[in-house]
């Protein structure tokens, strides 16, 4: 009988072992045909660094930069720096008040001068996170106060994503992070809705401080005004750091453009 046994679970393990393989192999399969009929009409670069520090369970700080192109690497148009501090009010809730600049050049080269668009923005955002099995899930609600070349201007956004942590575990974290999501732009001026956002990614925690993303993002746009483009390929490098050793296993998370 154990001699059965070790047969029965050997599998197992082999399955276990080259999961994470087969659902990146997966990922990528579903991803390239993506980008490839992106790539017809013009795919962009959308480039993220991100730094995070924890003083506590309940109270981080962010600071983050992105820099994106029209094409593969090619016609730099926009770029963001902003940062901010979020509370953790309960479990499942998070408080964020965050601001930034945001700078939009017009098409046709590398940051072409005149600016089409150049802002300050300050936003509270609430974000709700919840479960379902391993699969977590999160909404966002973000108002932006917007001061802009054109004067003020007011937007609410909404994202709801769904995240997938899987491989096999190491210091309490799985290392890779499959997730998707869907956000709306909304205004409070006719027409009103002003842009929907649909982003797919795969997420690789390569050291206990440092992630990296790859994805796919596609951005329909009601009424161009601030970003121009419809498909990016999306880059990200997160680091994450602590004032002290969690209480908690650590979580990789998605994205939070």
């Amino acid at each position: 009988m154990p001699h059965a046994t070790g047969k029965m679970t050997r599998p197992i393990h082999v399955l276990r072992t080259r999961l994470p393989r087969l659902m990146l192999a997966i990922f990528v399969m579903l991803l390239l045909p993506l980008l490839a009929a992106a790539q017809t009409e013009g795919l962009g670069s959308w480039n993220i660094l991100n730094v995070k520090y924890a003083w506590s369970d309940r109270l981080s700080g962010f600071a983050e930069g992105q820099v994106r192109s029209l094409r593969f690497y090619d016609d730099f148009h926009y770029y963001e720096y902003k940062g901010g501090l979020t509370y953790k009010a309960m479990a499942g809730l998070k408080l964020s008040l965050g601001a930034g600049r945001y700078v939009t050049y017009r098409p046709g080269g590398d940051f072409v001068e005149p600016r089409a668009n150049d802002e300050f923005r300050l936003w509270p955002q609430v974000v709700l996170e919840s479960s379902l099995g391993r699969v977590r899930v999160e909404q966002r609600y973000r108002w932006e106060m917007r001061y802009t070349s054109f004067g003020y201007r007011n937007r609410f956004r909404f994202r709801i994503g769904l995240a997938y942590p899987f491989g096999p575990m190491k210091d309490g974290v799985r290392p890779y992070l499959l997730s998707g999501n869907n956000e709306l732009f909304f205004t409070d001026n006719e027409p009103y809705f002003e842009r929907n956002r649909v982003q797919l990614g795969v997420a690789r925690r390569i050291s206990s401080t440092v992630s990296v993303q790859l994805g796919y993002l596609h951005q329909f746009d009601y009424r161009i005004n601030d970003e121009i483009g419809r498909d990016f390929l999306v880059v990200g490098v997160y680091v994450e750091m602590e004032r002290t050793a969690p209480s908690a296993p650590r979580t990789l998370q998605p994205a939070d453009q």
